[in-house]
């Protein structure tokens, strides 16, 4: 499925079944449960089914999924304010309020934004929600994080975006769903590889050195097909390794300049989420 609206761009995978007959309600999927975990509508039964199960293990679940959602929208518009007009947000999520691109053109209104996701639930939002200001443009592709090339290759990326110019590698709450074995630090390393100097990354990644190993235990048991892997901050600090950390590094998505948001601020232990802000240099 693919169409063009007014300073829209959405696409789907030439030759592949219609984002509606992918849709597999029986089981969870990522972007879903965390749609769930917002408090949205858009999932079935078995990601509420999932999600439920990880809020018994980690009652704060909750909050976690709305702190990281906040760290999105705090680096969004901090990196705007820096002069930043472009964005490519992969792991999109079903779209919600204050999506990137609406943060974005809030400060400068061409801003452009490309958002990259394999959900074909978030494909089948992304005409009806991702919407442009006439200055800007937003495109939305139907890729996947572990095929960096076809996402920097992919025409209408190329037709949104200068890469010429710095762009905002968003990855937020997706490296976590990328396995050791897939090579995250390599999948990282070309897509910023296509970017300028003066780009950056943003990234959030879930941390279970701060729970009890009763706690984990039971995270554990939920993650049956192996797809999650949550890492400490020295193993997230090294795939971030090479570029230059913005100020205050790698600490808790509650608390990546948050001095604004309205106390009290929840705990590290919590939230148990990373997040950091690097600057590509060459």
């Amino acid at each position: 499925m693919s169409g063009v609206g007014t300073g829209v761009v959405v696409t789907g995978r030439s030759g592949e079944l219609s984002a509606s007959d992918r849709i597999d309600t029986t089981v969870a999927h990522p972007a879903r449960r965390y749609n769930y975990l917002l408090g949205g509508k858009d999932n079935f039964a078995a990601d509420r089914e999932s999600g439920d199960a990880l809020a018994a293990a980690m009652p704060t679940i909750r909050l976690a999924a709305v702190e990281n959602r906040m760290f999105l929208q705090r680096t969004v518009r901090f990196l705007a304010q820096q002069g930043v007009r472009q964005f490519l947000d992969i792991g999109t999520g079903i779209p919600t309020a204050d999506n990137t691109h609406e943060v974005a053109q809030a400060i400068n209104p061409s801003s452009r934004v490309v958002y990259v996701d394999n959900d074909p639930i978030v494909l089948a939002h992304a005409r009806a929600l991702l919407s442009s200001t006439p200055e800007g443009r937003t495109a939305y592709l139907d890729a996947d994080l572990r095929e960096p090339e076809a996402i920097i290759a992919h025409p209408d990326l190329r037709a949104t975006l200068d890469l010429t110019q710095p762009v905002a590698l968003m990855l937020v709450a997706i490296l976590h769903f990328i396995r050791d074995d897939e090579d995250p630090k390599g999948i990282l390393r070309r897509l910023v590889g296509a970017l300028p100097a003066g780009s950056y990354v943003v990234a959030s990644h879930v941390t279970w050195e701060y729970m009890p190993p009763e706690v984990t235990a039971k995270l554990e048991a939920n993650n049956r097909d192996g797809r999650f892997r949550a890492r400490t901050t020295e193993q997230f600090a090294d795939l971030l390794d090479g570029w230059e950390l913005v100020d205050p590094g790698i600490v808790s998505v509650a608390r990546w300049r948050a001095d604004d948001v309205p106390p009290p601020r929840p705990s590290v232990q919590a939230v148990s989420f990373n997040g950091a802000v690097a600057r590509v240099v060459r």
